[in-house]
């Protein structure tokens, strides 16, 4: 995972640079607040996003070790039934 600081460096940069452009090309500081707010926003959606995907694939990853390991537990009971019923012949 990445380390808060340089989330937080990389978040700086991306909105400064978001801010920096758009005072540029439309020399407003209305615009540049507006334009602001919109990357604030985008990131947070962004990051809402990828942390509803990490606990989507996390629980997707641990369903898959509770059924592999139902399958296994089956696979001993049919391989126990199978010895049990050859001793009797």
């Amino acid at each position: 995972m990445l380390p808060f600081r340089i989330f937080f460096c990389l978040l700086l940069l991306v909105v400064g640079a978001s801010a920096l452009t758009s005072y540029l090309v439309s020399h407003s500081i209305r615009s540049v607040m507006v334009t602001t707010m919109g990357a604030w926003l985008l990131l947070q959606v962004a990051y809402f996003a990828s942390v509803l995907f990490l606990i989507w694939r996390s629980s997707r990853a641990q369903s898959g070790r509770q059924r592999a390991k139902r399958f296994d537990h089956c696979q001993e009971g049919r391989y126990q039934s199978q010895a049990y019923h050859e001793g009797d012949k």
